[in-house]
């Protein structure tokens, strides 16, 4: 089947096309843990150094990260997430505890966040309304754009 001209509008396509590209994920994430300057990014995420550079500049222009000078000669700066940065905070913890239980069998884990209660997180996503945990069963897709259905495009 051919690609269609106009693909399905959707939200995760618009984040894919900010965060998407190799190394954004893993810049948000240094950020969120406190490491902010460029080079403890470049050591902790192991990106080339012309790249990296590309990704933050892209990160600042979408607005997930600001950048302040923290040393003026020779000038240096550092990186902050901004809110639409530490919104997608949740997404790198659900990534990681995929990770973990899909790639490292849940054993062999790098890392272990701990919540302010003390004990580890262990990311669950709920409903804001009725605080149920979600399941794929649970839900029902509601397209709102005109001409697409589930399924994909209606006939022309």
């Amino acid at each position: 089947m051919a690609a269609t001209k106009d693909p399905r509008p959707c939200s995760i396509a618009d984040a894919l096309a900010v965060v998407g590209e190799k190394y954004s994920l893993l810049v948000l994430r240094e950020v969120c843990l406190g490491n902010g300057r460029f080079d403890q990014l470049v050591r902790n995420i192991g990106a080339p150094r012309d790249v990296l550079a590309t990704r933050l500049r892209r990160l600042v222009d979408a607005g997930l990260l600001t950048k302040r000078a923290y040393q003026e000669r020779p000038q240096r700066f550092e990186y902050r997430a901004t809110r639409a940065g530490l919104d997608l905070e949740p997404v790198l913890m659900s990534l990681m505890a995929w990770g973990d239980r899909h790639l490292r069998g849940g054993d062999d884990r790098p890392m272990v966040i701990e919540h302010s209660c003390g004990s580890e997180l262990l990311p669950v996503v709920t409903c804001a309304a009725c605080g149920s945990e979600v399941h794929h069963e649970d839900l029902t897709a509601h397209p709102q754009v005109p001409g697409w259905t589930v399924k994909g495009p209606t006939a022309a």
